[in-house]
């Protein structure tokens, strides 16, 4: 990924068989880019973060937890956190996504 180029979000991260893989992309002070590829039957356990994030599911697709509803989201749709309430993500099928932090 070069600065200043157009790329292809999925081409930038790999999956990994087991495993949870994570690319940052952007990390300054002001917000977060962070690309995700879950292998299917891994999670992230159920936190808060200050910050509203953006789940842009980019593969398959992915299941959210928030404020313990179920969300099914899949390629090519968003969904939004919000700040302080608690989320969890589970891949029941392989799926990558990027991450978005404003904050």
């Amino acid at each position: 990924m070069n600065k200043g180029e157009a790329f292809n979000l999925k081409d930038q991260i790999e999956y990994s068989d087991g495993s949870i893989v994570s690319k940052t992309l952007i990390d300054k002070e002001t917000g977060t880019l962070t690309l995700f590829a879950f292998d299917a039957g891994q999670s992230l356990s159920e936190h808060t973060a200050p910050f509203d994030a953006v789940v842009h599911v980019l593969d398959g697709e992915a299941e959210l937890t928030i404020d313990g509803k179920k969300v099914i989201t899949s390629e090519g749709q968003m969904t939004i956190m919000p700040a302080n309430i608690p989320h969890s993500v589970k891949a029941e099928k392989r799926f990558k996504m990027l991450l978005v932090m404003i904050r």
